[in-house]
């Protein structure tokens, strides 16, 4: 059966030239067995029809808040109690901003406030408006407060410009949404996960930092969601998109990534340690930029916390999982730290020749008590599967 089949699906739509899509996208949920209900802001209407949304859900098109064949029995909530979540596609700036304010002045943002279904969003918008301050925020407000967002995608623009901005293409939503509904072996359980490197400031232009991409911890977080986990990423500075379904939490340092976790940590049950946290900082880093007025510099160097170890330690640990990248002797060096800090579970990689950092490939071997496993050469989405199979077993166990 699919994950959608009967699952009560409401279509919304703001008003953006992406709004074309959301007919593609309405058919493919109905294809899916899902049972669709649209709701349009009255802008929508200038780029998509209603009809043309009614004859492929089979269902009237809502559009007005005050409805007289609806209100009567307060049909705004009836909808918001009906849906069993919410996808606004497109979700353009302006909808964002209401959303973010809490207004509740049209049909659509009366629903997302009314309703306790999940709540996800496919911005759709201008390179520019999308990169803007205001929308930023926006989006950073939405998302901690549990909405998912979806996108945008990167590309050429009705207008005309390139850059984010594009709504998410509508079979990439319809995967999103089956995996908000997937019974995977992690359904109900809590993931907590770090990805990325850290920065660990010397002046304000320059840090001390490490080739860490993220790429590996962003594929688990997706692997892991596809699993049914709810996952909290926390992710230090990386380019990279946040998969659908996850929280993500922005850091830069390791001290700020290890006040994200601590802050996170309460009611989880699985922490994966895949950053690449910074072992040292600068002692005192200055308030101006360092001239090179001298032929040497010497810096002083402090031990930062040791995130890894401070979880696995903690009361009531989770399950911790572990990462090492080393360049030789790999076995006998993840072995080491997994006894030394306590883990259930360590993942080892030899970093170099086209593998680990900055890599889309990587190996792995994976260690456990009186147990190992090598996870041989990959995309890091594929390895992530099963390194995450791997993780469910042991869990389990």
């Amino acid at each position: 059966m699919q994950p959608l089949f009967g699952r009560r699906v409401l279509l919304g739509i703001s008003a953006g030239i992406a709004a074309y899509k959301a007919a593609e996208l309405a058919r493919l949920l109905v294809k899916d067995g899902a049972e669709v209900r649209v709701v349009m802001t009255r802008s929508a209407s200038e780029f998509i029809g209603p009809m043309t949304l009614q004859a492929i859900t089979g269902h009237p098109v809502r559009d007005a808040l005050f409805d007289p064949q609806h209100e009567a029995a307060m049909g705004h909530i009836e909808l918001a109690r009906w849906a069993d979540v919410i996808l606004v596609a497109p979700a353009t700036a302006d909808f964002l901003a209401q959303l973010a304010a809490g207004m509740a002045h049209d049909l659509l943002t009366t629903l997302c406030l009314a309703s306790t279904a999940p709540l996800l969003v496919a911005p759709a918008m201008n390179q520019a408006m999308w990169r803007h301050p205001a929308t930023q925020a926006n989006v950073e407000l939405l998302q901690s407060r549990g909405v998912v967002s979806l996108g945008p995608d990167e590309g050429s623009q009705a207008c005309g410009d390139s850059g984010p901005g594009r709504m998410v293409e509508p079979a990439s939503l319809l995967s999103a949404l089956r995996e908000r509904f997937v019974s995977g072996r992690l359904r109900g359980r809590r993931v907590l996960l770090t990805a990325g490197p850290t920065r660990e400031a010397l002046d304000p232009v320059r840090f001390l930092g490490n080739r860490s991409s993220g790429k590996m911890g962003f594929a688990l977080a997706a692997a892991l969601v596809a699993q049914g986990a709810e996952v909290t990423l926390v992710a230090g500075p990386v380019a990279l998109e946040t998969p659908a379904g996850v929280r993500r939490v922005d850091v830069e340092s390791a001290r700020q990534m290890h006040d994200a976790v601590f802050a996170a940590l309460p009611g989880t049950d699985i922490f994966v340690a895949c950053a690449a946290v910074a072992d040292f900082r600068p002692e005192t880093p200055v308030d101006s930029k360092i001239k090179k007025t001298d032929a040497t510099l010497t810096l002083t160097l402090v031990r930062n916390p040791d995130i890894l170890s401070a979880v696995s330690r903690s009361p009531d640990r989770p399950f911790c999982v572990g990462f090492a990248a080393e360049t030789n002797d790999l076995e006998a060096y993840a072995e080491a730290k997994r006894r030394a800090k306590g883990l259930d579970m360590i993942a080892a990689n030899k970093v170099g020749s086209n593998q680990g950092f900055e890599s889309d490939n990587n190996a792995l071997l994976v260690l456990w008590e009186d147990g190992r496993q090598m996870l041989p050469m990959q995309s890091k989405a594929a390895l992530a599967g099963q390194l995450v199979d791997l993780i469910v077993e042991r869990f389990d166990a």
